[in-house]
């Protein structure tokens, strides 16, 4: 498995956490960045991400940023992606489980380095069902202009 991650500034702490599980658990990634603390706008980050996923560079993504609603929004306008904004085990275990998510959001302001590990080691690892949600993922697909 590859993972794109990337965060703007509110998210660059807990995008490094997220690249140190990553290795922790010998997933191969690309960091997008930022690699500074300088304001950046979060589209400028979620676009390369989302982009690497859907030509398939990525296997999944990763975006931070302060809240995670920003990041998802802007992930999600690139045809082919299905962000989920994800706070607590319960959903990324869902996400990934019924709506074959294949980038995650997260907000560095909302959740601690612990509980965004949990998170993240859940989502990562978690298999898409398939079965009665396939239907439905194809369905969301399907909206796609």
């Amino acid at each position: 498995m590859k993972i794109a991650i990337s965060s703007d500034h509110g998210g660059n702490n807990l995008r490094k956490e997220m690249v140190n599980l990553l290795n922790e658990m010998g997933i191969e990634y690309q960091d997008f960045g930022p690699h500074t603390d300088d304001s950046v706008d979060y589209p400028d980050y979620a676009t390369p991400v989302a982009e690497a996923v859907v030509k398939g560079e990525a296997d999944r993504g990763i975006l931070i940023c302060g809240t995670g609603i920003g990041m998802s929004i802007a992930a999600n306008k690139v045809k082919g992606i299905r962000c989920a904004l994800v706070h607590d085990v319960f959903s990324a275990k869902a996400t990934r489980g019924h709506n074959d998510s294949n980038v995650l959001a997260m907000g560095e302001r909302v959740v601690g380095g612990g509980l965004a590990r949990e998170i993240a080691r859940t989502w990562l690892t978690e298999e898409f069902e398939g079965g009665r949600h396939e239907k439905r993922v194809q369905k969301i697909t399907n909206l796609e202009k």
